[in-house]
């Protein structure tokens, strides 16, 4: 067993350079490479975060400028609907305006008809009324003719 722990003794004896040698790699690893590693990744990180942020800000500056072109186009077609009524009213306006012109015409036509018919009407009756007077008289006298060329017989 003595030879055992001898062994072990020297085996830990020649293991020393290599401890030492590994705590100075590991140590000059923590300054050169370890202590630049954390400071390159707080930078990414910190431009990481910062593209983030800028982008964030790029996409509510661009929801903004959305809002606005949606409101404007709402206000457009607000405005468009606005004069398409205005035309409209005036369409009607004068539609009206032109079909009460001519009821007006139709309604003196009409009335100049009626006024010419009852013209024609009166002229007609007068006209009868003459004929008809006429006819009496031709009628009297042929029934009258031969009674009085009878009695005067």
């Amino acid at each position: 067993m003595e030879e055992t722990l001898r062994h072990l003794g020297e085996l830990l004896l020649a293991s020393i350079p290599t401890m030492i040698s590994l705590l100075v790699v590991w140590g000059a690893y923590r300054v050169i490479v370890y202590g630049r590693l954390q400071q390159v990744l707080a930078e990414r990180h910190s431009l990481t975060e910062g593209a983030i942020q800028k982008a964030q800000a790029e996409i509510a500056s661009a929801e903004e400028r959305t809002a606005e072109y949606e409101r404007k186009v709402r206000e457009a077609r607000a405005d468009i609907y606005k004069t398409q009524e205005a035309y409209r009213g005036r369409v009607i306006e004068q539609r009206n305006l032109a079909i009460a012109h001519a009821r007006k015409q139709a309604d003196e036509m009409v009335k100049a008809a009626k006024a010419s018919t009852e013209q024609e009407v009166a002229a007609a009756k007068g006209t009868l009324q003459k004929q008809a007077d006429t006819l009496a008289d031709q009628i009297i006298e042929s029934i009258l003719r031969p009674a009085m060329a009878a009695g005067g017989r």
